[in-house]
């Protein structure tokens, strides 16, 4: 049985209009939005079994405690599958596409939240290799060596990835507390990141984590999010580093410090989560036109063109 921690909202910002649209903040209001995500399957079209969701960022920014603060929703408990803490260098060395079960139905759920090293100042990370992860070249659990990079005639890279194999959404996750100081190395790396998702069309979100650290009154209640300047300010100043619109970017606090679930928490990754999906659901779609465009002209090309009557 989940155990859910709900703090009254908190009276200092009752009189603050909010700058986004909150949740009900409810026990009902959860299970709705548990249930989209528990329900949620990709468009039949695209012969797609799980969207990937790619997890970028500088390191200690919370990409892995991400995926495990998720993990745990569904869980029903507070998880730590993927390693995860504030270390001198990134603890993820491995490309990984992480399954999530619901306990309560028993099944995995059709999505998937890919980790992958974590951008560092000391260590500038191989954009081909990062470009081959996108294009779905790169198989589960692959594990990178600066040494040895992966090429197109690397024993492991999978030649000729389909829909299924491809990242489907970019989430950017920046620590909301230092992303005013973060290293212009790591900056540009994303910027750089950046050039190559736009290339490719695919849609990009940032979830700016660490909301307890940026708001003292958030950290007292984090049902105050919505009606914190100071987390409206953070969100606008990601967004415009990221040169994302600020309905790109989404405030969510991992359980970090916590040792059983905390339901505003959860509204905030869940929320996040279900955006991620449903951009996901607009590129597979953009792929799909794109395929039966590129279909039509080389039909064309060859003379296999037919006209219905």
């Amino acid at each position: 049985m989940s155990v859910f921690v709900v703090e009254g909202p908190n009276r200092k910002n009752n009189s603050n209009k909010p700058w986004r649209e909150p949740p009900e903040w409810s026990d009902e209001a959860y299970s709705k939005l548990k249930k989209l995500l528990v329900d949620y399957k990709p468009m039949r079209e695209a012969n797609v079994s799980a969207a990937n969701i790619l997890l970028v960022g500088q390191i200690g920014a919370g990409k892995s405690s991400f995926f495990n603060s998720v993990n745990s929703i569904f869980r029903g408990k507070i998880t730590s599958k993927a390693s995860s803490g504030s270390f001198e260098h990134s603890v993820t060395t491995a490309f990984r596409k992480y399954k999530i079960k619901d306990f309560t139905s028993g099944k995995f759920l059709n999505f998937r939240l890919c980790d992958t090293r974590g951008f560092e100042d000391e260590f500038e990370i191989d954009l081909h290799e990062i470009s081959f992860i996108l294009d779905g070249n790169i198989p589960d659990q692959y594990q990178f060596n600066p040494m040895v990079p992966m090429t197109s005639d690397s024993p492991k890279f999978m030649k000729d990835p389909d829909l299924q194999d491809k990242i489907h959404c970019v989430a950017i996750v920046v620590d909301g507390s230092t992303v005013d100081v973060m290293p212009e190395k790591v900056r540009k790396q994303l910027k750089d990141l950046q050039v190559i998702l736009n290339l490719r069309n695919l849609p990009q979100v940032v979830l700016m984590t660490k909301l307890d650290k940026v708001c003292p009154e958030v950290e007292e209640d984090i049902s105050n999010t919505f009606a914190s300047a100071t987390i409206s300010k953070a969100v606008k100043t990601v967004g415009e580093i990221m040169g994302l619109p600020r309905g790109h970017v989404f405030p969510v606090k991992n359980f970090e410090k916590e040792t059983k679930l905390n339901i505003g928490a959860g509204f905030l990754l869940m929320d996040a989560l279900k955006q991620c999906l449903d951009f996901a659901d607009d590129f597979m779609d953009g792929q799909l036109d794109k395929m039966d465009s590129e279909g039509k002209r080389t039909r064309e090309k060859t003379g296999y063109m037919c006209t219905l009557s």
